[in-house]
């Protein structure tokens, strides 16, 4: 769930005038999903076609690459705009990847990553809601009439996204909350979605038992599923709160259990700035603080404790002066078993060791990479270093960029091509598969996500020195 707390924006007069207008519910059947995502293939296919041969440095003339360049940027805005609409209008996983491809450095096609992104970046704060009367339908059948259960209750929403809307309110008690509402039929949806990419996988089964896709498709819809339960976020608020006890700069809004069920969570409504409004006028000196407190955030949940927050983008954050930062959602949380833990805390520390055997040895048992797959290993090996920087480098103003986040995802592009694609020969060539383990499939998306968020905010600082203790300590277990 994206940006949904604080704020002073209300509903326009156009928003409150097309409120008759919303749909009572996302679409729901499978059918009906997929036609909607095929409806954008003759918009999507063409731009993500000159993409890929871009990330690749495909050559052709002169002539011909000005032809592509006018066609494809002429199309580039409309493809984003058709994206927009389609997937907010289907919230659930698509909705998720569209914000993924809004913010994460390097998914949007190559070359026009402004274009879709500056469109896109709609559905992270303010994605299409549903009716009023979808919402007081599902807080009527949890908690009651909303005008009963609050003292206050705004009718429309303050922001919505993939899973949900958040609306104002005021408790009889006088505490301001924000209100998430679960879309009638969203969790039909996230299933029908998640059946769609089961069938392709039986599809391609073959393949798929090689590469261990099942494992993966299994991990992906359990974190997902474990999402539509509101009470499994609120005790997941309540565990980050205690892991960062002490660190007052960091901060986790406080639960109303008693308003909280499976399908409406009720927290403080925070104020603050949300991540683009702090982009755009922050001193160099507020962008190193808060950068800091969100590194502390991801990194001391992860390496001391083993829980790992799985959904970094920006609408998750609320910006409170100096290096306060409030942190929004904890619905895509995943905890790590000890021993991935230990494993990834091996081969970190092997690499700011510089000690390179040791470091090969722990990314063969950790991420299961195959030395006997020599090109396709030393790949791997490069790639994992290079995500690693930012913990193995000893510099006081080190700086995430935009250009090392979309490389993040170029090099394994470029990679890939050199693998499959073999001079004189006709079909490409597949890589041996590697095993890696499938409960830390999540830990690109942080690794992508929070590499392009930090970038964002060009905040300089040591990670390494913010984060050493907690790689080398023992894990830990949250009181």
């Amino acid at each position: 769930m994206s940006d949904r707390r604080g704020g002073p924006r209300r509903p326009t007069e156009e928003e409150l005038a097309a409120g008759a207008d919303r749909k009572d519910a996302p679409p729901t059947s499978r059918l009906g999903r997929l036609a909607r995502l095929g409806a954008l293939a003759p918009r999507a296919l063409p731009v993500a076609a000159e993409a890929l041969r871009k990330a690749v440095g495909a050559k052709r003339s002169e002539d011909e690459e000005k032809q592509a360049q006018e066609r494809i940027v002429a199309n580039a805005k409309k493809t984003a705009d058709a994206m927009l609409k389609t997937l907010g209008e289907m919230k659930g996983l698509p909705l998720k990847f569209g914000q993924m491809a809004s913010y994460i450095d390097g998914l949007a096609p190559p070359g026009y990553e402004d274009k879709f992104q500056d469109v896109l970046k709609k559905l992270q704060a303010k994605a299409p809601p549903l009716s009023r009367e979808a919402a007081r339908k599902v807080v009527t059948e949890e908690l009651g009439p909303p005008e009963e259960v609050f003292a206050e209750w705004e009718e429309d929403p303050f922001a919505a996204a993939s899973i949900g809307q958040v609306h104002r309110a005021t408790t009889h008690e006088g505490d301001r909350v924000a209100v998430k509402v679960q879309y009638p039929g969203i969790d039909k949806a996230i299933a029908n979605d998640l059946k769609s990419i089961s069938l392709l996988e039986t599809m391609v089964a073959p393949l798929a038992r090689k590469y261990h896709s099942k494992e993966a498709i299994d991990e992906i819809a359990s974190v997902f599923l474990a999402e539509l339960d509101y009470r499994l976020e609120a005790d997941n608020a309540d565990r980050f709160r205690r892991m960062h006890e002490g660190d007052d700069d960091i901060v986790v809004p406080r639960v109303f259990h008693r308003l909280s069920t499976r399908r409406v969570l009720t927290t403080e409504l925070l104020g603050g700035e949300d991540y683009a409004s702090f982009q755009a006028h922050a001193s160099q000196e507020e962008r190193d603080a808060a950068s800091a407190t969100i590194w502390r955030f991801m990194f001391r949940s992860l390496f001391k404790y083993g829980v790992l927050y799985a959904d970094p983008h920006p609408g998750n954050y609320r910006f409170l002066g100096g290096a306060r930062v409030a942190f929004l959602d904890y619905g895509c949380v995943k905890v790590l078993s000890p021993e991935l833990v230990e494993g990834v805390k091996r081969y970190v520390t092997a690499a700011m060791d510089e000690r390179w055997d040791d470091f090969e040895r722990a990314c063969v048992d950790v991420l299961g990479y195959d030395p006997t797959d020599t090109e396709v290993y030393a790949m791997y090996i490069e790639y994992t270093k290079l995500l690693l920087r930012p913990l193995t480098t000893d510099d006081d103003a080190y700086e995430h960029t935009r250009e090392d986040a979309r490389e993040a995802v170029a090099f394994l592009v470029r990679g890939a091509k050199r693998v499959m694609k073999k001079e004189g020969e006709a079909l490409p060539t597949l890589p041996k598969p590697i095993h890696p383990p499938s409960e830390g499939v999540f830990m690109n998306r942080l690794q992508w996500g929070l590499a392009s968020v930090m970038a964002g905010l060009g905040g300089r600082g040591n990670w390494r020195r913010m984060t050493e203790g907690w790689i080398r300590g023992p894990q830990e277990t949250p009181a």
